[in-house]
């Protein structure tokens, strides 16, 4: 007799999340409560309320949080300008953390004894949901399917479903890739991906056009920054998932934000696949332009050092862990001056900054000057400092130390 009595599922409606349900209420005979979240992934997530009612789930929540998506956890990510190798803007990695604590919260609501979630046991998802989810409820019980079950194929994960009557819709012309999307991106692995010489079809892309496809004519945006995040486009005061989804819009239509790369997953393998994130590309390379006049040098240099690691947290889903909450203290309290306004030119998949204007500027045109500064730096100066630096340098040449 299972000890399970409750357990609060994160439910998208799919054909996996649907066998679950199912699935626990037969090996838990236990009630299920489904969870889905709208954090702009593009699909209508409302449907998935008659699915569930369908497999006789009485407890449904269904929930718009795509402004707390991007407020919250995407603009927080891209004050630091986090890149994971160098290549990924982190479009899976960064949802996951709200989504681990809504399904606590609702269990804590609900009486629930356990959350359960439909990913694999290959990819780096169920250490990032559960890692969330042990951090914020040390005691709560985890049901992890994919590391139960023997319905390893898609093949046998429909033969489930027949027989036990449980409605699956078979789309013509749905993609067979596996792929996952938010307000930030979209993904795709699976299929021919899984051959890393393997070119991506074009259609495979959902987002964005080609950028050989792209219009002959750019693109010109102006952002505008407060402590570090956009809150206006083209003088328009946004809100900020508003923000993101605009990006998006324009940053596709200029073929901006495709990467095709092979990661380090956390769980010890390498994956490769295909990301689209426009919006996010242009936030990275706009916020890295009003920081160069409005950072000082070692501020900058720092926060540099630390990003990488920045990102491995997230990345690997310590997203509620002390050292995330150290770091980003110190990343925000580096926003305050990041304001101003930073012109764009979008064109066939490149951006390109064109301007940047802030009340907060440390660039000081006279002592940047090549024309006369009027005595604002004295050139001088500059060779005592170069000397001093040179001293440890010149004293290992004069005892005959070789590079």
């Amino acid at each position: 007799m299972s000890d399970i009595k409750k357990v609060v599922l994160a439910y998208s409606g799919g054909l996996d999340t649907s066998v679950i349900v199912r699935w626990l209420q037969d090996t838990y005979n236990c009630e299920v409560v489904t969870f889905t979240a709208d954090i702009g992934q593009g699909e209508e997530v409302e449907p998935a309320r008659a699915k569930a009612e369908a497999l006789g789930v009485k407890e449904i929540y269904i929930e718009d949080l795509r402004e707390e998506f991007v407020r919250d956890y995407v603009f927080p990510m891209f004050r630091a300008n986090t890149v994971y190798e160098g290549e990924y803007l982190l479009g899976t990695s960064i949802a996951r953390p709200l989504i681990s604590r809504r399904l606590i919260e609702i269990a804590n609501e609900t009486g629930a004894d356990a959350i359960s979630h439909g990913a694999t046991g290959k990819g780096n998802d169920q250490v990032r949901f559960e890692l969330g989810a042990y951090a914020l409820k040390p005691g709560v019980k985890v049901i992890a399917p994919w590391r139960e079950w023997d319905l390893n194929s898609r093949e046998k994960l429909m033969a489930y479903c027949d027989e036990r009557n449980i409605p699956v819709e078979k789309k013509k012309g749905k993609s067979p890739y596996s792929m996952d999307a938010n307000l930030l991106h979209i993904s795709y692995e699976g299929i021919n991906l899984e051959d890393p010489w393997a070119e991506a079809e074009e259609d495979m892309w959902r987002w964005s056009v080609a950028p050989e496809n792209a219009p002959d004519k750019p693109t010109y945006i102006e952002l505008t920054y407060r402590k570090g995040d956009i809150v206006a486009i083209d003088g328009q005061e946004m809100k900020p998932h508003e923000v993101l989804e605009h990006l998006n819009k324009v940053a596709g239509a200029n073929g901006i934000g495709r990467i095709d790369i092979v990661e380090n997953r956390y769980v010890g393998m390498k994956s490769r696949g295909c990301y689209e994130t426009p919006g996010g590309t242009i936030m990275l390379r706009a916020h890295r332009a009003i920081e160069s006049i409005t950072l000082d040098r070692e501020v900058a240099h720092l926060k540099d050092s630390i990003m990488p690691r920045y990102a491995e947290v997230i990345y690997n889903g310590y997203w509620w862990s002390p050292e995330r909450e150290a770091l980003q203290a110190l990343i925000d309290n580096t926003q305050e001056y990041v304001n101003g306004v930073v012109r764009l030119k979008l064109y066939k998949g490149n951006v390109e900054v064109v301007g940047r204007k802030s009340d907060d500027s440390l660039f000081d045109e006279k002592i940047a000057t090549f024309e006369e500064d009027q005595g604002a730096y004295d050139q001088k100066d500059a060779e005592g400092f170069i000397k001093l630096n040179a001293l440890r340098l010149r004293i290992a040449a004069s005892k005959g130390r070789k590079l």
